[in-house]
């Protein structure tokens, strides 16, 4: 069974105003989240949309281990200077394998494993995460096109096999610091993200 619309609110941010909106999936409780901002009226042209999965110790404790906060708030201030945006914020911690396995990856990269070896170690996916609830969530608040925001290709091929109008890539760099600086690289090197040789250089 698909998720399901619950509710609606207005959220006031440090970003301007936005409007959350939650859907469930009926059969187990798992709760997304579309942060968006002017979707009053149907849009006619491509909005910005992001997709991130939550990252507690990114989002919620401003973790260096990562670049998931920095990302999360350079998308809203992306939306907010655009006037018109979504962010999809879907509740799959660590990739898709939840916040315990993802303290015990960690604990495996202290002892110097990268993020993907970390996961294989576990007997884990490098990338657990699912998409299928993305296009209930845009069709509900109306978006036809998408100019994604994301370094990702995964995430562009995954949303495309969701019947989901892709129609641009903006990417987004910020959040290098010496401590994710291997993660970074991983990412780029393993998991084929696109960054480019200049990217992080006035970071």
């Amino acid at each position: 069974m698909p998720i399901e619309f619950v509710a609606t609110s207005k959220l006031p941010t440090e970003f301007g105003n936005f409007n959350i909106s939650v859907f469930q999936d009926p059969q187990t409780g798992e709760e997304h989240v579309a942060l968006s901002m002017g979707l009053e009226q149907a849009p006619t042209t491509p909005v910005l949309v992001r997709i991130h999965s939550e990252c507690l110790t990114g989002d919620a404790f401003s973790s260096l281990k990562c670049d998931c906060g920095p990302q999360l708030k350079a998308t809203q201030k992306l939306i907010r200077d655009a006037g018109q945006g979504v962010i999809l914020y879907l509740r799959q911690e660590g990739r898709g394998i939840g916040l315990t396995n993802k303290i015990r990856a960690y604990a495996l990269q202290d002892q110097g494993h990268d993020t993907v070896d970390a996961n294989l170690m576990l007997d884990l996916p490098a990338d657990a995460r699912r998409y299928d609830m993305c296009p209930i969530m845009l069709n509900h608040l109306q978006v036809k096109q998408v100019q994604l925001i994301t370094n990702n290709p995964l995430k562009l091929e995954a949303l495309k096999s969701q019947g989901i109008d892709v129609v641009g890539r903006v990417p987004l760099t910020v959040g290098k610091n010496p401590f994710n600086e291997d993660y970074l690289k991983t990412k780029k090197e393993r998991m084929d993200h696109l960054y480019q040789k200049d990217d992080f250089k006035q970071a």
